[in-house]
């Protein structure tokens, strides 16, 4: 059986005594109902994980002392910064838990023409939180050391002029630019639409910022479902899954 894992957003060394967060504290005495003497690992999201000891354990508190530390990153080389236009409920926390699994480095939730979520500033940073904490809870399951960013909501023709990257692509279907054509990046920009997809417009925006269209199969697949099936391919080319 695998060691439990859990993220931990505090400074770590060995030899250290402390006290669990809440949420971990009731996941390990609530949900597992470790007891004292038995191991967990955390990280934090700094590159390393630490081998612990539970030297304390009720409903309210854990106490770990940390036995050591290895620095272990596994995340891609190659940066992917997802463009995600926002979508319902699970629908976005599973493409951020699944981009998360497949080594994205960043993804920015983008509003897009036909995007049916509305967001008050108060929302959005609720939001916001939400996904930052469920790409680390997919870092808790993927082994992952270092956390992805969710970056700000954004509006779309914003994030076209401010986003970096070797390689631009934005998803769409109508074209036949393959893949294989293009020279090796190390960093790649990914724009992925709403349900109803991008505007003509919205498309005709990404090409005139430097994004070359480009679909992964004959079928149109769902918003989230895309962030999956792209990252696969590229990590496939020019990643870690080769």
């Amino acid at each position: 059986m695998r060691t439990p894992r859990f993220y931990e957003p505090s400074e770590l060394y060995t030899g250290q005594t402390c006290l669990l967060s809440e949420a971990t504290t009731q996941h390990v005495s609530r949900v597992l109902r470790m007891k004292t003497g038995e191991e967990i690992t955390l990280f934090n999201g700094q590159g390393s994980e630490f081998l612990c000891s539970l030297e304390r354990v009720d409903k309210r508190h854990v106490e770990v002392k940390i036995i050591s530390e290895h620095v272990q990153s596994r995340s891609s080389s190659l940066q992917i910064h997802i463009g995600q236009a926002i979508s319902r409920g699970e629908r976005m926390d599973y493409a951020i838990q699944k981009a998360t699994e497949l080594g994205m480095s960043c993804m920015t939730p983008l509003f897009t023409e036909r995007c049916e979520v509305r967001l008050n500033t108060e929302r959005q940073d609720k939001r916001n939180k939400h996904w930052q904490q469920v790409a680390n809870s997919a870092c808790e399951q993927s082994l992952r050391n270092e956390l992805p960013c969710i970056a700000p909501i954004q509006p779309l023709q914003e994030w076209l002029s401010t986003v970096k990257a070797d390689l631009k692509l934005v998803l769409h279907h109508h074209t036949e630019h393959p893949l294989n054509e293009i020279s090796r990046p190390s960093s790649i920009a990914l724009l992925i639409g709403p349900e109803g997809g991008l505007s003509e417009a919205e498309v005709n925006a990404a090409l005139a910022a430097g994004f070359k269209p480009v679909a992964f199969g004959p079928r149109v697949m769902r918003t989230e479902t895309a962030p999956v099936a792209a990252q696969a391919i590229l990590q496939y080319l020019w990643g870690d899954l080769s």
